[in-house]
């Protein structure tokens, strides 16, 4: 809560410095520079600037995108930024005073409470700033954990998530990255196997992977634990309405992806599920907008409570028996010593956790289903059909969410710089990240797509 100042404080202020007026304050600046004169056009009234932002919106029409890799055009009911935007939620801060903040402070216990949900993990932190740096952090903290220096991750990791990890461990000298192949576009049981031993710290796997590929998780989770060593994921939190969550991968439950949406089949498991669990929080309520602001979301099992960064949310009550909420084991982060810390983080991004809050209790349980099937049934329709024009067809034959790898018979790059010049943004090219992957394009289908948008897609490819 902001309480100003009132007059007679300011007055009080000023005659404490030595000045009559807050102009005095500035009275060593020269005026051209306090008071610039500023070449503006005509002022406007609200209708007559509404009319030419529009129209100046209307020379740079919308494209239509078919990008992914990261980043998912995902649709937002009104009501999430109607309730985010509230003046007293706007702020990237977990309070400190619990007791003037008991309406953020249950915001964001609720927010833990429905991401541990989604994902069937004990603990969520009140956010970090984004999936790249949650990554990074839970690789420190599985090192921290096991006291071992070696990580293994797959090709299919997302770049720019490995390179966010691999600068938060430049100054660790003694830890070793190693990267094991994915021909088939998943990572190869075979090739991690070969590198599994008493040294690794933990396996870092994306699910769905960069390429959109659904990853073996339930062989995965028993291999890891196998040399004790914890097993760190990556997922898309649009697509946990349908996949298995990270807390149950390698237990008795739905199969990794239905055979047919709308479907689960109940098969026996292996014994374990991840240990850490990030994500990026975009899809969840948040807008495509110049790269962020994002969420990162960071969830593990109550084994390792203690080693978790961030703040945590608790609900308690106090000695009158009232329910309240709090920041809880505070001693983890800043309260101790900085070499102690579990990490440096201190602001996180509060309103756009909010804004996911919001986007899960809108939908609830079967909204998020209905989410991810059609995000299945878009996605699978357009590889189908862009399977049968003359010269394209799919790189890899691994079951995907809403992305895939499409085969182009030119560069991926010269498909979207034609494409573009018809208004289409057709995907990622793939030989930016990958050399030997020039032909290749990464499109994404969500359920913002129409059939008419596939359409036009399938008509303006070369």
């Amino acid at each position: 809560m902001f309480i100003p100042t009132t007059e007679k404080e300011k007055q009080e202020m000023l005659r404490t410095i030595g000045v009559r007026d807050f102009r005095d304050l500035f009275r060593n600046l020269p005026q051209n520079i306090l008071y610039p004169k500023l070449k503006l056009p005509p002022r406007l009234t609200e209708l007559e600037l509404t009319r030419e932002v529009e129209k100046q919106a209307a020379r740079h029409p919308a494209l239509l995108s078919f990008l992914g890799g990261g980043a998912y055009d995902h649709f937002i009911p009104a009501a999430v930024w109607v309730l985010a935007m509230r003046g007293e939620f706007v702020t990237a801060y977990t309070p400190y005073q619990a007791e003037a903040s008991q309406g953020t402070l249950q915001a964001i216990y609720e927010f833990q409470s429905l991401i541990c949900d989604l994902f069937s993990m004990d603990v969520c932190n009140a956010s970090m700033y984004d999936g790249a740096s949650s990554l990074a952090e839970a690789v420190l903290m599985a090192l921290r954990h096991t006291g071992r220096n070696r990580v293994l991750y797959p090709r299919s990791l997302h770049p720019h998530s490995l390179q966010t990890v691999k600068t938060y461990l430049s100054e660790l000298k003694e830890v070793e990255l190693v990267e094991i192949p994915c021909p088939q576009g998943v990572l190869d049981l075979e090739a991690l196997k070969k590198h599994l031993d008493n040294r690794v710290a933990a396996v870092v796997v994306q699910h769905p992977n960069f390429f959109g590929a659904l990853e073996p998780m339930n062989e995965l989770g028993d291999l890891v634990h196998g040399v004790g060593a914890l097993l760190v994921a990556s997922v898309n939190p649009a697509s946990l309405g349908i996949l298995s969550p990270p807390g149950e991968w390698g237990t008795v439950g739905a199969v990794p992806f239905p055979t047919v949406p709308g479907e689960s089949t109940k098969v026996p498991m292996g014994p374990q599920g991840a240990d850490i669990a990030v994500a990026e929080g975009q899809p969840l309520g948040l807008p495509l907008e110049y790269g962020g602001p994002y969420l990162g979301i960071m969830t593990c099992k109550e084994s390792l409570l203690r080693k978790i960064p961030g703040r945590l949310c608790g609900m308690t009550v106090d000695r009158d028996g009232r329910r309240g909420f709090v920041l809880t084991l505070q001693a983890r982060e800043q309260h101790i010593r900085r070499e102690k810390a579990t990490s440096n983080i201190c602001t996180n991004e509060a309103l756009c956790a909010l804004a996911a809050t919001i986007y899960m209790a809108l939908l609830g349980p079967q909204g998020m289903r209905e989410l991810g099937e059609l995000n299945v049934q878009v996605a699978h329709d357009l590889a189908e059909r862009l399977s049968k024009k003359k010269g394209y067809g799919l790189w890899f034959k691994s079951p995907f969410f809403n992305e895939f790898v499409l085969k182009t018979p030119i560069p991926a790059a010269q498909v979207q710089e034609k494409l573009l010049k018809k208004g289409i943004l057709p995907g990622l090219p793939l030989g930016t990240f990958y050399p030997e992957m020039k032909n290749a394009l990464l499109v994404c289908a969500t359920e913002t797509k129409t059939e008419e948008d596939l359409d036009n897609l399938i008509r303006a490819l070369p």
